[in-house]
């Protein structure tokens, strides 16, 4: 019984090395942690479009929620490169970077030309045919400047 206690000693390639454990821990609560920013940030990114959509008047929202949403992606891709995570969480941060990307593109229009903008959303939600969604389209025409025609 003596002896197998003195070979348990000096065998230390035995199990797992404590090093070796708390690298797993850590990787384990990296991805963990990197997934809940994933989420937070589609999250964002989703709630930006779905407020800008339902009316331009709370584009103040959307615009903080697309400016969380660059943000967090940032984040997300800087750990996704930096700890290696998986291809899907990598490109679902680009798309969803690309898809942010857009929104700023899509607000700043949308604050530039407001009035604009706010009277076809309202015209197109009294709109009740075809024809009178194509007559607020083009009332949305004529009252933008020449050059945008």
């Amino acid at each position: 019984m003596g002896g197998s206690r003195r070979l348990e000693n000096m065998n230390p390639d035995v199990g797992p090395r404590p090093s070796q454990q708390s690298r797993a821990e850590a990787e384990k609560s990296a991805f963990g942690v990197t997934q809940i920013l994933f989420r937070a940030f589609l999250l964002s990114a989703l709630g930006s479009f779905f407020v800008f959509s339902l009316n331009v008047k709370y584009i103040w929202l959307s615009a903080i929620l697309t400016l969380a949403g660059l943000v967090l992606g940032i984040v997300v891709l800087v750990r996704a490169v930096k700890f290696k995570h998986s291809k899907l969480v990598l490109f679902g941060t680009i798309s969803g970077l690309v898809v942010s990307a857009i929104m700023c593109l899509l607000i700043l229009t949308s604050v530039l030309f407001y009035k604009q903008v706010t009277t076809y959303q309202d015209c197109t939600r009294s709109a009740l045919t075809e024809n009178a969604k194509s007559q607020c389209l083009s009332e949305l025409e004529d009252s933008m400047p020449g050059s945008l025609r």
